[in-house]
């Protein structure tokens, strides 16, 4: 426990002259007697004796106000909250080749679960990876069109939600591969961010395009912007080709990674009438056109054939990208003078009780 205002204790001094005061004798009223002789036998009752009680309750009254306005209280958290920090979009493509299998240290998942799970511990931390703390992250999936899944957030919890939720794409009219359209929409999102910060805004912007972070400050600084492209297809839809979105990204000082998820020895699971079957995948990895957007934007391609090498990928970027992370940390604290007042009203009410019923005196 501390003490939000500890110079009101000076106030303690003054109690003995407090005291002394309501002590000393007071010649308020006077009977007249012929003699005191016969009132010399009477001792003083319980009542007369007892009647610096109330003088005693009325100082721990006092007492009781003076921690209270002390203000007592109570740390119940630190809340850190970043200035400084790297705006990455994560754009992951859920189309349904992304559904064929890949090894993760030795179990058989889908491609997109593998990635779901090494990009939440590049996010979040884990075993190889330290995490994204103090970085602004948004995602972005993609099939035939892309989708701001969720905004360029700090609070890196609601958006592991949301990567944990991401599902290969399920009706055929919104299969494909838009890559020029992905990159284009995170570009997008990133700049939009940046030119929020410089206006200052103490109300960040919510929704489409938009900051979704209440305890971001206004002051907060965008270091550098990049995105990551996750994808194991060839562009083969979209209004917006892959080199022309990747221009646009490095006119605005966006850095592209290129990750190309694949293998020649995969095998999608089917699921047919006669049973489950397993079906040799092709390969349509872009490779080229990869390399090229990593190159237009001063990034780099890195291919995953497996979790370890995808993996490698991601620990690679998360030590170029690393930075300095300055942060404002804010001390959350718990009233604690309630109590303190309760208990001072409690006695100055059972003094006056006290003063008014058992040590009455008239006048």
């Amino acid at each position: 426990m501390n003490w939000s205002w500890p110079w009101a204790f000076v106030l303690l001094v003054f109690l003995p002259v407090t005291a002394y005061l309501m002590l000393r004798k007071r010649r308020t009223a006077a009977v007249r007697f012929s003699s005191f002789t016969d009132l010399n036998g009477c001792k003083p009752s319980w009542r007369v004796r007892w009647r610096p009680v109330l003088v005693a309750l009325r100082l721990i009254c006092l007492v009781l106000l003076i921690i209270a306005l002390a203000r007592p209280r109570t740390q119940t958290g630190l809340t850190e909250i970043s200035t400084e920090g790297v705006a990455m979009e994560v754009v992951v493509d859920h189309s349904g080749s992304m559904a064929t299998e890949m090894d993760y240290f030795g179990q058989k998942l889908s491609r997109l679960e593998v990635v779901k799970k090494v990009l939440a511990e590049f996010v979040g931390g884990g075993k190889q990876l330290g995490g994204r703390q103090g970085d602004l992250i948004g995602l972005v999936q993609f099939a035939r069109y892309p989708d701001t899944t969720c905004p360029l957030v700090l609070g890196h919890s609601v958006l592991l939600k949301f990567l944990e939720g991401t599902q290969i794409v399920q009706l055929r009219s919104e299969d494909g591969t838009a890559i020029g359209d992905a990159i284009a929409l995170a570009a997008a999102r990133l700049k939009n961010a940046e030119d929020e910060l410089e206006k200052r805004k103490k109300a960040l912007g919510f929704g489409e395009g938009g900051i979704d972070s209440p305890a971001l400050s206004d002051n907060y600084k965008i270091k550098s912007k990049i995105i990551i492209l996750l994808t194991d297809g060839i562009n083969n839809t979209g209004e917006l080709m892959p080199p022309d979105a990747a221009k646009i990204a490095k006119d605005w000082g966006i850095k592209i990674y290129t990750i190309g998820i694949g293998s020649g020895e995969s095998y999608m699971t089917v699921q047919t009438p006669l049973g489950t079957y397993k079906m040799p995948a092709g390969e349509e990895l872009d490779e080229a056109l990869l390399k090229q957007i990593a190159g237009e934007t001063g990034g780099f391609y890195g291919r995953a054939d497996d979790a370890k090498a995808l993996q490698q990928v991601v620990e690679k970027i998360d030590k170029l990208e690393k930075s300095e992370v300055k942060t404002v940390q804010y001390a959350q604290y718990t009233e604690k003078f309630g109590p303190w007042t309760l208990g001072a009203l409690l006695v100055l009410t059972l003094e006056i009780l006290a003063g008014c019923t058992i040590f009455r005196k008239i006048p």
